[in-house]
């Protein structure tokens, strides 16, 4: 009878031990300044949302976290440079639907979204509208859509070619 319970002691000294070296190994989190990627310029809708979210989250976790614009290519430059940063956790990326869709714009993407970059959270949603010069007679989206027909071409604002 004194097997089985040596043997509970000693693995249950054993996982003491490996949890003490992973606490001793262990750095704090954030250990240095975040860098926040808004892969847009200043001013618009992700730039305003990524300023606030930087102060709280800068906040919450006792570290300086820097807003760092890398606009261009529809979101491509600063996603690009996020998903080449070191796997550290002090580089992050606040980003739109365009994360989702370039790879069906854009045919040679510098990254792979699926394995470059992990989610963490949803902070939004954010409502779209349309709108058109007044002078397009269209009064419904069936109309709007059919003029487009008619005229052969549409631009969803990457890639253009007229």
């Amino acid at each position: 009878m004194r097997t089985p319970r040596l043997s509970a002691v000693s693995f249950l000294c054993g996982m003491a031990w490996i949890a003490a070296v992973g606490v001793a190994g262990a750095q704090q989190y954030p250990n240095r300044p975040i860098r926040f990627v808004v892969p847009f310029p200043p001013g618009g809708g992700n730039d305003i949302v990524g300023r606030i979210v930087a102060l709280r989250l800068g906040d919450a976790l006792g570290q300086p976290v820097v807003v760092d614009n890398r606009g261009g290519a529809g979101g491509t430059i600063g996603t690009d440079l996020t998903a080449k940063a070191p796997a550290d956790g002090h580089t992050m990326l606040i980003n739109n639907i365009s994360l989702a869709v370039n790879h069906t714009l854009i045919p040679k993407l510098p990254y792979n979204t699926l394995k470059d970059l992990a989610p963490v959270s949803l902070i939004g949603r954010q409502a779209n509208i349309v709108v058109v010069h007044p002078g397009v007679p269209a009064k419904s989206i069936k109309e709007l859509l059919d003029g487009n027909r008619k005229m052969g071409q549409g631009h969803q604002g990457v890639r253009r070619e007229t």
